[in-house]
């Protein structure tokens, strides 16, 4: 009897020892997270505006609901200076009181903006009174809301169903194409163009 116990006790031990794991053994957890870490959000495949490479706006603080049509016409060849054209129809029975072309002040690393070209005439002294059609030309922050980094061009009023032709002209400051983003305002509130808001993108080569 005391042979056959003892037996079963060392089978026992055996089926034990054969079904114990040791702590080296235990599975490995770095295929997944553990519970305390988050997983993180994968990127996205679209780009940014700024991946593309354009030169961007921020949101306009205000809306106009008035309808305009805008055509720009970029006038200038690859590696040389020259103008935009830019021509707004007003669609609306309002006048728009100050028409404002805004773009990022960094497009002067590539090409110079401007609504004149520079002459002795308009700087110096005591000469006669220009006549001039831009209301305004300002690098923000402005006084009236005109946003940081940006550059305002201001023509004047536009009559209800009146078109004006606005030349900018264009200065070839570096080699190379530029992209850039163009609002259209009614001072700080930007119009609408085919029922979305007058903001172009433009290529210079």
């Amino acid at each position: 009897m005391r042979l056959a116990a003892l037996t079963a006790a060392v089978v026992l031990a055996a089926c034990s020892l054969q079904t114990t794991e040791s702590p080296g053994a235990s599975p490995s957890l770095s295929a997944g997270p553990s519970p305390s870490e988050s997983p993180r959000p994968s990127a996205t495949a679209e780009p940014s505006p700024s991946d593309s490479g354009r030169l961007t706006l921020p949101e306009p603080t205000d809306t106009d609901p008035r309808q305009i049509t805008v055509k720009v016409t970029v006038e200038v060849a690859a590696g040389a200076s020259g103008r935009l054209l830019i021509v707004v129809t007003n669609l609306s029975q309002e006048m728009v009181r100050e028409l404002v072309l805004r773009w990022p002040t960094e497009v002067r690393e590539t090409i110079f903006l401007a609504p004149f070209q520079p002459s002795a005439q308009r700087i110096r002294e005591g000469g006669d009174p220009l006549v001039q059609d831009w209301t305004k030309w300002v690098e923000g922050p402005g006084e009236h809301g005109e946003p940081a980094e940006t550059t305002s061009l201001g023509w004047g009023p536009l009559l209800a169903g009146g078109t004006l032709t606005i030349p900018v002209l264009a200065t070839r400051v570096t080699p190379g194409p530029v992209s850039f983003d163009l609002q259209i305002l009614s001072g700080e509130a930007i119009l609408q163009t085919g029922g979305a808001p007058a903001w172009l993108q433009v290529t210079v080569p």
